[in-house]
């Protein structure tokens, strides 16, 4: 059975698929079309139902939970691991009524828990991750929302940080921080998707099980990355819960998308059944 599957080229996403996709873990007949694309690339084409398996950001599952189920592993969870709110030197108080803010994309957690620590921003430019920093250098935008290794990397390039948007989160609502998960096509059906769900957590734990190997899959995707941040960058982004969300999981998945539905009060209801 030939599936599309597309993931992020970040250290995390090709560290837990590394396995699945290049013959580490028996895929079981299943051919696997891979596409590796930027997370909001993925969210746009999760929204034109376009592959068959995705990565997407929690953020935009609301729009996409009628089509897709949520596969219990392969994703991003945790503590410490939210975007931040950043700035150049000097910029004074954040006035987010006034000032113009980058958002890696729309529909992100990122932009996500923006809204929950500013719901009064008035000034928001979408753009992928990659450009945030370089527009917020620029002085094209006031601040800027970063994600992924710009958590490690920013103060090297002269940025301040306003706030740890993660931090917040946790603060206001005693939850991980769901980033990003696994979605598969519901009409698949279940046997197919059961059995998506047991090789994304084989290859996770594959890979895990290798830790701190890394293999030159993850490398030839971060070359631009230097060793030291792609090694801090799969270290925070996967975890126990990139195995198995378990309860704790779901029950950070089910607060995102409460707060979703409280800055969205006019979006259609969920379906009950997001999980595989």
């Amino acid at each position: 059975m030939r599936l599309t599957l597309g993931f992020s080229p970040c250290p995390n996403d090709t560290f837990i698929f590394d396995a699945l996709v290049n013959g580490g873990v028996d895929a079981q007949g299943l051919d696997l079309d891979v596409r590796l694309e930027d997370v909001q690339t993925l969210n746009e084409w999760a929204l034109a139902g376009r592959l068959d398996v995705s990565k997407i950001s929690y953020g935009v599952l609301p729009l996409v939970a009628r089509e897709y189920a949520v596969l219990a592993s392969g994703g991003a969870l945790g503590l410490g691991v939210g975007p931040l709110l950043v700035a150049r030197p000097g910029l004074g108080a954040f006035d987010p009524a006034r000032m113009r803010v980058a958002i890696p994309g729309r529909n992100t957690t990122a932009h996500l828990l923006f809204s929950l620590a500013y719901p009064g921003a008035a000034h928001k430019a979408f753009m992928v991750f990659s450009e945030i920093e370089r527009a917020v250098l620029s002085g094209a935008v006031d601040a800027g929302v970063i994600i992924h290794e710009g958590r490690f990397t920013y103060q090297s390039k002269g940025l301040e940080r306003l706030m740890d948007l993660g931090e917040h989160w946790e603060s206001r609502t005693r939850s991980p921080i769901p980033l990003g998960g696994i979605v598969a096509r519901r009409s698949l059906g279940p046997e197919v998707l059961g059995e998506l769900q047991r090789l994304v957590r084989a290859s996770a734990e594959h890979a895990l099980a290798r830790r701190p190997l890394v293999s030159e899959y993850v490398r030839c995707h971060a070359q631009e990355m230097d060793e030291a941040v792609m090694r801090q960058h799969i270290d925070l982004y996967v975890n126990a819960f990139s195995v198995d969300l378990g309860e704790a999981g779901r029950r950070a998945v089910g607060t995102l998308l409460d707060v979703y539905r409280q800055v969205n009060p006019d979006a259609p209801p969920l379906p009950g059944d997001l999980f595989v």
